[in-house]
Formats: C-alpha cells, sequence, structure tokens
C-alpha cells in the first residue's frame, strides 16, 4: 500500500458501536467538536438504530445496515444544515445509538398497599409484585430521545424503571377494580389480570417509544388478619361447614379441660359440675359424635323440656359415671385420666 492509499483510508472514517453492557439503552458517540468526515461509514448493528441530532435537532434515523454518510442518503440532515450542493468534510453532528433489544430482567412492586373493595372481606390492603419487558421502538427511537432521553449520553434502565413502573402500579390498580375479581380469586385469574394490564400499558408506554413486551405477576398478598381469615375459612370447608367446624372446636375444647388438672371432670367444681354444664349444652351438643364421623347425616337433637332446671340439678354417681365413660370411649381422655377420675367418683360411695 502506497502513501496515497494510507492517506485516503485515513480520511474513511468508521461509527459504530458494540455493546458489551446488559443495560445500556442509548449511547452517544464519542466525537471531539462532533466532527464526521463526509463519506464516513456508520454500521448499525442488529438491534440497534443509530439517530442523527444536528444543533438539537433530531435529523435521519438509520436501521441496521452498512451507510456510506454522503448528502444523498442523508436527506433530512442536508435540509436542516441548507447544504443545497452538499457539504465538505468534516461536518458536525450527534449520533445516538439507541439498543432495541428486549431488557427481560425488569422488576416492579407496589410500594404502598392498594387499597381494594371485595366482596368477601369489604376493604382489603393488597400488594403485588412482579417482572416486565420492554424494548424500545424501533420505528419511534426519536420519540424515544425526544421524550425521555434528551442530552444523556449514556442512557442506562434504571434511569426510566422509575415512570415506566409506576404506570404499571397505576394500571394493575385499574384492572383489579374494573375485573371486580375477589382476592380468593385472584390467584387463578393472575394470566387474565396480566394480560388486561399489559394491553393497558400499551398506549402510555408508546407515548415513550417503548414496547411493553412483557408483564408477569408472581404474587399478590394480603395484610396478615386477611390471611387468618382465609385460614379459618379453610379449616370451615375442610369440616363441612359451619355445623362441623363449631362441633370440632367443642370437642377439642372438652378434651383439653379433661387433660388438665381442673378440667371438667375434676378441676375446680368437680367432675359433677362438669357433667351438669355438659348437660346443660346437651341439646347444643346432640349427635356431636355421629357414626360416620363430623358431616355424616345426624338425627336432630331431642329438645330439652327444661333446660334450666336440668343444669341447676345434681347428676347422680352414675350419671357421672357413664358420663366418664362416654367421654374415655369418645377418646376426649386418655386411660390414666378416666382412672383416676373413676376411682374419685367411686370414694364418694
Amino acid at each position: 500500500m502506497g502513501l496515497l492509499d494510507w492517506v485516503k483510508n485515513q480520511l474513511i472514517d468508521v461509527i459504530e458501536w458494540t455493546d458489551d453492557s446488559p443495560n445500556t439503552l442509548v449511547w452517544r458517540f464519542p466525537r471531539a467538536g462532533n466532527e464526521i468526515k463526509n463519506g464516513a461509514q456508520l454500521i448499525v448493528r442488529e438491534g440497534q438504530v443509530a439517530v442523527f441530532v444536528h444543533e438539537g435537532q433530531i435529523g435521519d434515523v438509520f436501521k441496521p445496515g452498512r451507510v456510506q454518510l454522503t448528502t444523498a442518503n442523508i436527506p433530512v440532515l442536508t435540509t436542516l444544515s441548507s447544504w443545497k450542493y452538499g457539504f465538505n468534510s468534516p461536518f458536525k453532528c450527534e449520533i445516538y445509538f439507541v439498543n432495541t433489544k428486549q431488557y427481560t430482567d425488569m422488576r416492579w412492586g407496589t410500594t404502598n398497599p392498594i387499597l381494594l373493595r371485595d366482596a368477601d372481606f369489604g376493604m382489603v390492603r393488597v400488594r403485588a409484585f412482579g417482572g416486565y419487558a420492554i424494548r424500545v421502538n424501533p420505528e419511534a427511537a426519536a420519540t424515544f430521545i425526544r421524550e425521555v432521553v434528551g442530552t444523556d449520553g449514556d442512557f442506562k434502565t434504571d434511569e426510566v424503571e422509575g415512570i415506566l413502573r409506576r404506570n404499571l402500579i397505576q394500571a394493575f390498580t385499574s384492572v383489579l377494580g374494573e375485573l371486580k375479581i375477589p382476592v380468593l380469586e385472584v390467584a387463578g385469574n393472575i394470566e387474565g389480570v396480566a394480560a388486561k394490564c399489559k394491553e393497558k400499558m400499551a398506549e402510555p408506554f408508546g407515548k415513550l417509544g417503548v414496547i411493553l413486551t412483557t408483564f408477569l405477576i408472581e404474587n399478590v398478598s394480603v395484610p396478615p388478619e386477611v390471611e387468618k381469615a382465609i385460614d379459618e375459612r379453610a379449616k370451615i370447608g375442610a369440616f363441612g361447614g359451619m355445623q362441623g367446624f363449631a362441633q370440632a372446636q367443642a370437642a377439642y375444647a372438652m378434651r383439653d379441660a379433661a387433660q388438665n388438672q381442673g378440667g371438667i371432670a375434676g378441676i375446680g367444681a368437680g367432675l359433677g359440675a362438669g357433667v351438669g354444664i355438659g348437660q346443660a349444652m346437651a341439646g347444643a351438643m346432640a349427635g356431636m359424635f355421629p357414626a360416620g364421623g363430623f358431616g355424616a347425616p345426624q338425627a336432630p337433637a331431642a329438645p330439652q323440656a327444661a333446660p334450666v332446671a336440668a343444669a341447676a340439678a345434681a347428676p347422680s354417681l352414675g350419671d357421672r359415671l357413664k358420663q366418664l365413660k362416654g367421654l374415655h370411649a369418645d377418646g376426649l381422655i386418655d386411660d390414666a385420666t378416666f382412672a383416676a377420675k373413676r376411682d374419685a367418683i367411686l370414694a364418694e360411695i
């Protein structure tokens, strides 16, 4: 290669950006005085567009490919500069490379609980979080620079996350309010809610030159007191309804009392008093332990002719022994407790 060829090659400029960062959205090509040689080679890779800005005005936008920069292929810039007869090297211009690839590891979440009206629990505070993916619309790269980037020559994803997240939370809140899905059913409708949010965000994201490619809801949570209420409802369902749940709770209480010092059979007023109280509760607890277990068909309890008198009457030793035997047979007291209470009753003879 001769000296003239070497000099000629030095006048050919190559403008390109090989991005190796995970979160850069826009990068300005560094050039002292923004001087670009006439005839320079512009290389735009897949997943990029190049935006030319001259004296603060956005000019031409180049899509992926290799282009030799002349007045013939940068008409907008030529018009802005009033270069009617072409221009001599060099010319001044800023070049912004815009990444149009997908950014998939974006996160969103409610900073404060969202207040919603729920059909089951009334007013409920809800929190939610998830992920989303975006990309700059190649057809709206100039809009993205104009509305979001400005003159930032190294624009990262964290600089736009704030406004995107606020828009997402607003859309999520609006969609939940519109759909009126009960809190207990949100998990079963996650995909539908997410799709509705993504559809709702198309317009506000589009005004920024951004496309929301994916929106995911990973979790929707409620305050601890609502979680406790949900757990209680699940327990009631497991016992076949409110009646079975109440019977089970009463049985557990009797078992615990009988196994403690001072339980129904001998604590405080003794077994006799416990049995008297039990008889007063007979109407409510009749059929508590059917042969088929909880949920089995039960015969209606016989009405008590005089519940107040029955509660006041002192039971006989035989009645007390029968009651004790029944508690033992139903597994509400263990063998040791049964033997001790039985001996105590027999000692009264």
